[in-house]
């Protein structure tokens, strides 16, 4: 006892800093791992031997298919999403930039394929012509609204198209789960503290009763892994509130299942399932064919219905087949203005759907081991690697606190 007494004496400074040096090192480690999650987006160094890309860019594939499936599968049913659209009030929305739309289109079709014909028209027989085609355009935005809806998964890969989202854009996929994660990575890092300064106190007794130069740094490495893997635990367990005494345990990010809902389902509804995504997907995704038909037969149908008014004269005038490339070209053209023509009504469009709160409100309803899916995969893919860093910086702590001790 009075050699550990002459100890203390003589190396008091170095046990007194040894809990808050074990602190600092507890917090910087904890923030490591957690930037090795998300950073660098890129693979940086000399592969395949040595350098780092962050856990969730890395795997941002897998991630991102695990995380539209929960998307999918439980917490978006894009029927009724779609679903929600009011075809009349859509058409008002559109009624304007329409009508500018089937001018154009109308006047460019005619006068690429049938120069002549239109030239000698009056301009009143020409503006008559164009009244006509405009009158008609309404009922069929409204027709076809409700052919696409009645179709939707014949037209629409919601999956594919979010997969290819998430997966094309990694800081994205990382904003995605860091943002509704940043209570817990905090948590973890503050964890850090407390569990480093209990290390340095528990450090300081053992060594100053042992002298024994192994005990620090490979006690300071088992506590390194124990305290990183309980402070990744403590996020998601207990998954139900559980009463000890007064207090109330339960996991961090199960205890957050509200503000969570809410940030997720904005994050989707803002990144992922915005208008312009789902008019990209349907006019550019895996199944773009069928809906490019189905504008072909729409705008078919209208011009064969216009056509009729006049079909003795514009049979001999324009011949079948020209009338066939005209219905093409018209359609074609539809098809490429239909992004800036949408764009007026786009406000409307996400009002209407209102994703977000379909996504909160699904959430809510998860049930815990469900919920906890929708962070977990982040963590476990190569959660044994940040557990190890904690193992590793712990041992060389305790290393370079033999080294002052015995210098």
């Amino acid at each position: 006892m009075d050699a550990v007494l002459d100890d203390l004496a003589r190396h008091w400074p170095v046990y007194a800093t040894m809990p808050f040096i074990a602190a600092l090192i507890g917090y910087v480690t904890k923030r490591v791992a957690i930037e090795m999650m998300f950073r660098p987006l890129e693979f940086v160094g000399i592969k395949p031997f040595l350098g780092w890309q962050g856990v969730v860019p890395k795997h941002g594939g897998r991630m991102a298919a695990v995380a539209t499936d929960l998307l999918t599968a439980n917490l978006l049913d894009i029927n009724e999403v779609v679903g929600q659209i009011d075809p009349v009030i859509i058409t008002r929305e559109l009624e304007q930039p329409l009508l500018r739309a089937v001018d154009g289109i109308a006047r460019d079709v005619l006068e690429e394929h049938h120069p002549r014909l239109w030239e000698v028209l009056p301009t009143l027989a020409q503006e008559m012509l164009i009244k006509q085609v405009q009158s008609s355009a309404p009922r069929l935005v409204q027709e076809f609204l409700d052919e696409v809806r009645g179709n939707l998964e014949e037209v629409l890969d919601v999956r594919h198209m979010t997969v290819e989202r998430l997966t094309r854009d990694k800081a994205l996929l990382v904003r995605l789960i860091r943002e509704t994660s940043r209570p817990e990575m905090t948590f973890i890092a503050r964890a850090g503290i407390f569990f480093g300064f209990g290390l340095g106190l528990v450090q300081a007794i053992v060594w100053a009763l042992t002298r024994e130069p192994l005990v620090l740094p490979v006690f300071g490495g088992c506590i390194g892994l124990f305290t990183d893997w309980l402070a990744i635990k403590l996020i998601f367990v207990p998954r139900e509130p559980v009463r000890v005494g007064r207090v109330i345990l339960q996991g961090k990010f199960q205890r957050r299942r509200a503000e969570v809902a809410r940030q997720y389902g904005e994050l989707i509804a803002n990144e992922v399932l915005t208008v312009p995504n789902l008019l990209e997907a349907l006019l550019r995704g895996p199944k773009s064919d069928r809906l490019v038909a189905m504008v072909e037969r729409a705008v078919g149908h209208a011009v064969d219905e216009q056509a009729s008014v006049a079909k003795p004269v514009l049979a001999l005038a324009v011949g079948g087949r020209r009338l066939q490339e005209m219905k093409h070209a018209a359609a074609t053209r539809a098809l490429s203005d239909l992004p800036l023509t949408v764009r007026y009504a786009e406000g409307y469009l996400t009002e209407a759907m209102d994703v977000a709160k379909m996504v909160e409100q699904r959430m809510l309803a998860l049930t815990p081991l469900e919920f906890e899916g929708l962070l977990r995969p982040a963590f476990r893919q190569d959660e044994w690697k940040l557990i190890a860093v904690g193992g590793v910086i712990g041992f060389l702590v305790g290393e370079l606190q033999v080294l002052l001790m015995l210098g």
